[in-house]
């Protein structure tokens, strides 16, 4: 039983469809990821990333770069969203190395200033 030519054009029609949406799916997808990194370097830098982690920062903004550069080329469009995670993970790690060293500066800051109440705890009991 052969198909007819409206049967095959049917089929072609449904194939086409198929491919479309599946391309549009995976932009979305990219896009998604691309999104994701460039909030993820947005945080990093007010985390002060560049004073803290200036390297990671560095690599997540030239990693979102090449992302965004691969989604906009047809041929290493499916590259993209893995060269955003990349990217989100390295400004994810500045943020979090930022935030670390901050941290461990008021922590010492507090330290200091608990050292400077001792003293002087010490020496109002000396007086007496």
């Amino acid at each position: 039983m052969n198909p007819s030519f409206a049967q095959l054009r049917r089929t072609l029609y449904v194939m086409a469809c198929a491919f479309a949406l599946s391309g549009a799916a995976q932009a979305q997808e990219g896009a998604l990821e691309l999104m994701q990194a460039r909030q993820a370097v947005d945080k990093a830098t007010q985390a002060d990333a560049d004073q803290y982690a200036p390297d990671l920062i560095a690599m997540a903004r030239q990693g979102l770069e090449q992302a965004q550069a691969a989604a906009s080329d047809r041929r290493e469009r499916k590259n993209a969203p893995a060269m955003a995670v990349r990217a989100t993970a390295d400004a994810d790690l500045a943020r979090a190395r930022s935030e670390e060293a901050t941290a461990t500066a008021q922590l010492q800051l507090r330290r200091n200033e608990v050292t400077q109440l001792e003293r002087q705890l010490a020496d109002g009991e000396g007086r007496r």
